[in-house]
């Protein structure tokens, strides 16, 4: 089979651990666009952070950010991009907000969150830890609803971080039987994301696919998480890494290495290196 895209989610899977790049996959990145492979991101990040990841890699391509709802090479001139309305917003926000957890709406401009204290400390990290303030505005807020009255905002996504496994459960069935147009996507037990209708990566790939003239069956998809389940079982070929759960290593057609034991660049070279550049067997076909 002959792959035309590589799609690769960023946290848990490019970055190691600590959030790093390893030089080997920067090199494996290198070695897959000289097979003419259309190279994307599919991440829960937003844009401008995807973008410097992509950045990093040398990918000059349209990226698949907030989980499926904001696709483009540009900020200003998107692909495709889809948003909970401002009032859905706000009574979304209105209704978690009786729930003991952090929000945040995401938008690709800036981030606006309460300042609610939950006692996890891995969610403290990941609610405070940005390494792009000076390009991606991040606001907190006593009550976030109280915000919205003043400056309404159509979100693409919006996350919540819970302390318990319970109090996540509870929140994510409320929301379901109260909006009947959004989904809510779970990403672990502490976190789930609130997205428009029918957005997921899955998707993002699928209207990637349609803009490039690329099947389904011929993408390559390399995730760890359980938002990454869809695109890993409808793809040509999904890859788990090593650190991804069992139920996402079960659902895949091959599992690499970890984050930490370079998985990415393994699993690239290791594959791609059988197949021809994709303008040489084009040429060849042609004569």
């Amino acid at each position: 089979m002959l792959y035309r895209l590589l799609a690769l989610n960023i946290d848990g899977t490019l970055l190691r651990s600590n959030g790093r790049l390893q030089h080997s996959t920067k090199d494996a990145i290198e070695f897959v666009q000289k097979k003419d492979v259309y190279i994307t991101l599919v991440t829960n990040r937003h844009f401008q952070s995807a973008k410097k990841v992509a950045k990093a890699l040398k990918i000059d391509s349209h990226l698949i950010t907030h989980g499926g709802a904001f696709i483009g090479n540009r900020l200003d001139e998107p692909l495709y991009v889809k948003r909970i309305s401002e009032e859905k917003t706000f009574n979304i926000v209105q209704v978690l907000e009786y729930f003991n957890c952090n929000i945040r709406i995401i938008h690709e401009r800036f981030s606006i969150g309460n300042r609610k204290k939950i006692s996890s400390n891995l969610v403290s990290k990941m609610l405070l830890n940005s390494s792009d303030p000076l390009f991606y505005p991040i606001q907190f807020v006593e009550s976030l609803a109280d915000a919205l009255i003043d400056e309404p905002v159509a979100a693409p996504k919006i996350d919540v971080y819970f302390d318990t496994k319970e109090e996540l459960k509870e929140a994510e069935k409320t929301i379901l039987d109260s909006f009947y147009d959004v989904d809510v996507i779970k990403v672990h037990d502490g976190k789930i994301e609130i997205v428009p209708k029918g957005i997921s990566k899955l998707n993002g790939l699928q209207v990637l696919g349609n803009h490039l003239g690329i099947k389904l069956d011929e993408m390559v998809a390399i995730g760890d998480g359980l938002d990454d389940l869809d695109m890993i079982q409808q793809t040509g070929l999904g890859v788990a890494m090593g650190n991804a759960p069992f139920e996402v290593k079960r659902a895949a057609d091959w599992i690499t290495r970890s984050n930490d034991e370079q998985g990415v660049s393994y699993m690239v070279k290791e594959h791609f290196r059988k197949q021809y550049p994709i303008k040489f067997l084009n040429k060849i076909k042609n004569r």
